[in-house]
Order: C-alpha cells, then sequence, then structure tokens
C-alpha cells in the first residue's frame, strides 16, 4: 500500500484529492465531537420509543412512558376553569349591573370580555373596536340600537338582520330609487342631509330636499335626523357614517340601501361569555346608562 503524501507546510497526510491545485487534508474530526454526535442518534432513539414520534397510516407510536401533549392543555384548561369557576358561577347568577357593580367581578368579566372579543368579533369590529367602512366603531356614543348594557346584550344574543333568530334585530329602508323619487329628489334629498350633518350643500337644492325627508325620511330618521334607535335608523345630524358621507354615497344610499348583518350569538357562545363580551363592549368608551337617549 502506498504511502499517503503529507502536505508540506503542515505535514498531515492528504487524501489524494486535488482541486485547482488545492489538495485535501486528511483531517480526523476530533473524538470528542464524534462520541457526542453517536450519544445524540442514541438519544434520538431512546427519545422515539419513549415519547409520540414515529407516524401512522391515522396516528403515530405512542411512545412507552404514554406522554400526550393535548392531555397536557387538556389539564391546562381544567385547571383554569377550576380556578375561574367561582366567578363565573358569580357572571351565571347575577345580572349586567350587578356585574358593572362588583370591581372584581367587573375586572375578571371584562377580561374574559376582551379575550372573547379577540376571537369572535375582531374580524369585523377591528382588533381595536375601532370598525371599519360598513362596520360600526365600538369605542365612540354613536349607537344603531342603543348603547346600554342590556341593548348591547341584546344586539350580541340575537344579531342584526339575521334571518336564523326570529328575535333579530330587524328594520328595512326602502330603494327609493324604485318608483317612489326621482334621481333629481334624490339628490335634493342628499343634499339636505349633508346639511343636517353640517357639512357644505347646496343651500337651494337643500330647501328643495326638506320637504321631501320630512315626507319619505323622518318617519325613520326623525324630524332633525336625530334617528331612531328601536328602528336601527342611524343618527343623520352628525359627522359619524357607517359607510360614507359624501354626496355620491348618500345617494347611492337612499337609492340602493345597503343594511348590514351581525350574527346572533346566542347557542354559538354561552350566556356567560356573551354577558362578558356585553361587558367589554359597553366599556370601551360609549357605554350608555339605561336612561341615556
Amino acid at each position: 500500500m502506498a504511502t499517503p503524501e503529507r502536505d508540506s507546510i503542515t505535514g498531515t497526510p492528504t487524501t489524494g484529492h486535488e482541486w485547482d491545485g488545492i489538495k485535501e487534508l486528511n483531517t480526523p474530526l476530533p473524538r470528542w465531537w464524534l462520541w457526542t454526535f453517536y450519544a445524540t442518534i442514541v438519544w434520538a432513539i431512546a427519545y422515539s420509543i419513549a415519547y409520540p414520534a414515529w407516524p401512522l397510516i391515522n396516528t403515530a407510536t405512542a411512545g412507552l412512558l404514554g406522554y400526550s401533549s393535548r392531555a397536557d392543555v387538556a389539564r391546562d384548561i381544567a385547571d383554569a376553569r377550576l380556578a375561574q369557576g367561582k366567578w363565573l358561577e358569580r357572571i351565571s347568577t347575577s345580572d349586567l349591573d350587578q356585574i358593572a357593580a362588583d370591581p372584581e367581578l367587573f375586572a375578571f368579566a371584562r377580561a374574559g370580555g376582551a379575550a372573547s372579543f379577540r376571537l369572535y368579533c375582531v374580524q369585523c369590529h377591528g382588533s381595536g373596536a375601532a370598525g371599519a367602512r360598513g362596520y360600526p366603531n365600538l369605542n365612540d356614543d354613536d349607537w344603531l340600537w342603543g348603547g346600554t348594557l342590556e341593548q348591547i346584550h341584546k344586539t350580541l344574543e340575537n344579531g342584526i338582520r339575521f334571518t336564523g333568530d326570529p328575535d333579530t334585530r330587524d328594520s328595512q329602508m326602502p330603494a327609493f330609487a324604485d318608483g317612489i323619487l326621482t334621481p333629481a329628489q334624490i339628490s335634493d334629498v342628499a343634499e339636505y342631509v349633508l346639511k343636517l350633518g353640517g357639512q357644505t350643500n347646496d343651500a337651494v337644492a337643500a330647501a328643495r330636499g326638506e320637504p321631501l325627508f320630512a315626507e319619505n325620511c323622518a318617519s325613520c330618521h326623525g324630524e332633525t335626523g336625530e334617528g331612531n334607535r328601536d328602528l336601527g335608523a342611524p343618527r343623520l345630524s352628525d359627522p359619524i357614517w357607517l359607510l360614507n358621507g359624501s354626496k355620491d354615497a348618500i345617494v347611492a344610499q337612499i337609492s340602493n340601501p345597503r343594511m348590514g348583518v351581525m350574527p346572533a350569538w346566542k347557542g354559538r357562545l354561552d350566556e356567560n361569555t356573551i354577558k362578558q363580551l356585553a361587558i367589554y363592549v359597553h366599556s370601551l368608551g360609549g357605554g350608555e346608562q339605561p336612561d341615556a337617549q
């Protein structure tokens, strides 16, 4: 057997491989590194035997120790529910006003409501409950159906225009373009709505629109555009708009109205969760007392 060539500088034997004049040294791995590598192989085999590891067709090997991360999570959830049990029982047996009047119970309910809001409500109302075009901002004091605890609770329970609940909050705005008003009349009414909201408007057109508004719109929105919460008719005398407050958007809404839908959470969520959501939404800044108008 031929003696391997040695590198002239280091004296290390070479492997006989050479690339572009560069020779590969035959340098063994450190013994400690090899033993560590072998130990990791042994550890991996032992671990895969002791714990769930190898996938099968419909499941996986259970492991000799019978460990289950799902069981750990289930125990954690059970422990959390046990710790929360006395608070949830108090929420269950208390009405909304009693919960709001008890500082400790209120804090627990609000925290629970915040967690549920992030799970069920942010998709429409946003993570900060500020809403978006077509989805109400829950931080202000402008409410379509009322902002007391009971009113918010009812909205959560029964939803809005949700056909799956017989007690849903419901109202319909007619499409005035369907033979009720002419395009010119709709334009005049829109100018009057702009005037009600304090926006720039054509005064002459708004004057023509005023009697049309009184005849066709005041029964729901009020004579001065103050709205009607029994009907979910929005207030038109402020600068807050669910969709858009421009002239074109108002004309479009009068002509062929868009009306929002919210699911009824009764039956989807338990009563405790709905109560906690009501407490949370009410606490965001726009919540009203029962005598609020």
